[in-house]
């Protein structure tokens, strides 16, 4: 059966039985070799099909891999043929000067380093045949993605999420009402949510001291922290424990791993990260927040109004469990970002818009 050539546009070329040709003239002698519409854009096109038949037939892999490394080769072969350089006498700077012309155009870090990924296994690939003596894009790394600002709750939108009182199955809503508040009031990552344990204990990873109105968590690197719980929290806990042993799925064993959990599922079982996860979408929607709520979200919102209240970046740090203040310190960009918005909203002098310069 005919192969179908994977390098749009350009017939394919077989694949000479002699030895890799000799490195071209001006790329021995370091100076780039000039790329005209004759025989060197031929030769860097037959190029590129030997290189896709490599990955397709020889690496085997799957079509729609070929298909984006083929879209990226193309980019490169445009990038060289406009830059009058041949493929083969591409050099760093090149490389360097078309990731800074993707960037200012707009594609994201992530596209770029895709891209920069699938040309280097082309030069990888050229260095192994003999065609290159070095890898003109293994220096070359993509910009940075920015990293994105944690989504929080405003402050009317997580309160009004935490108040809402379902009218479903008692236990069901008393249960989801405890774990919205422990993670909106003391921001309690998921994980250490489903950990806690009804009573302390040698094999507990977490549990509440309603006395103390503290809870006792196991965090990221082992590490153990104390939190205040807030008067609303104990309440909706105390709910709670009141009805928690009216569940299905009790009668097991009372050293049992479920049997211990303070949050457990229908089955008796520890309620696992995924369904806390679906819970709090389905009670925000019910609630009727405009965003669906995800766990982290509620420790998002737990830091920020934290921030905005007290200003005590340090404070907040140690509530979260941060190791660095680096890491806390992306919820003074959110707090910025509510004092732009109140701004905006309230100052007269913010809504007045600039007319055309006066005359004078």
């Amino acid at each position: 059966m005919a192969r179908t050539a994977a390098w749009q546009g350009v017939a394919a070329t077989p694949r000479p039985a002699a030895a890799a040709p000799e490195l071209p003239a001006a790329a021995r002698a370091g100076a780039p070799e000039r790329v005209e519409d004759g025989p060197a854009a031929g030769a860097d096109a037959g190029l590129l099909q030997r290189y896709l038949e490599h990955v397709r037939v020889e690496k085997r892999l799957a079509q729609r891999t070929v298909t984006l490394y083929t879209l990226d080769l193309q980019k490169l072969q445009q990038h060289a043929a406009g830059a009058g350089v041949a493929l083969l006498a591409v050099r760093s700077q090149n490389i360097r000067r078309w990731v800074a012309a993707m960037h200012g155009a707009g594609r994201s870090a992530r596209g770029i380093a895709l891209i920069l990924s699938g040309w280097r296994g082309f030069y990888t690939w050229a260095g192994r045949q003999g065609l290159v003596r070095s890898n003109p894009v293994q220096d070359v790394r993509a910009p940075k993605p920015g990293k994105p600002l944690p989504k929080a709750l405003g402050v009317d939108e997580a309160v009004q999420f935490a108040s809402y009182q379902g009218t479903g199955d008692a236990w069901l809503e008393a249960r989801d009402a405890a774990m919205v508040e422990l993670m909106y009031g003391s921001g309690l990552r998921v994980g250490e949510l489903v950990g806690l344990d009804v009573q302390a204990g040698a094999q507990a990873l977490g549990w509440i001291d309603l006395d103390a109105a503290q809870a006792h968590v196991l965090g990221k690197g082992s590490k153990r922290r104390e939190l205040p719980v807030g008067g609303l929290a104990l309440q909706a806990l105390h709910a709670w424990l009141a009805l928690r042993g009216m569940g299905a799925g009790n009668s097991r064993d009372a050293a049992s791993n479920g049997a211990r959990a303070l949050f457990q599922g229908r089955n008796g079982t520890r309620l696992s990260a995924q369904a806390v996860w679906q819970r709090l979408r389905q009670r925000s929607l019910q609630a009727g927040v405009a965003t669906p709520v995800h766990p982290h979200m509620l420790r998002h919102s737990f830091a920020s109004h934290m921030l905005q209240s007290s200003g005590d970046l340090r404070a907040v740090q140690e509530l979260l469990g941060h190791a660095n203040i680096s890491t806390t310190q992306v919820y003074t960009r959110l707090d910025f970002q509510h004092l732009a918005r109140a701004y905006d909203a309230a100052h007269p002098r913010a809504r007045l818009k600039p007319g055309p310069d006066k005359k004078s």
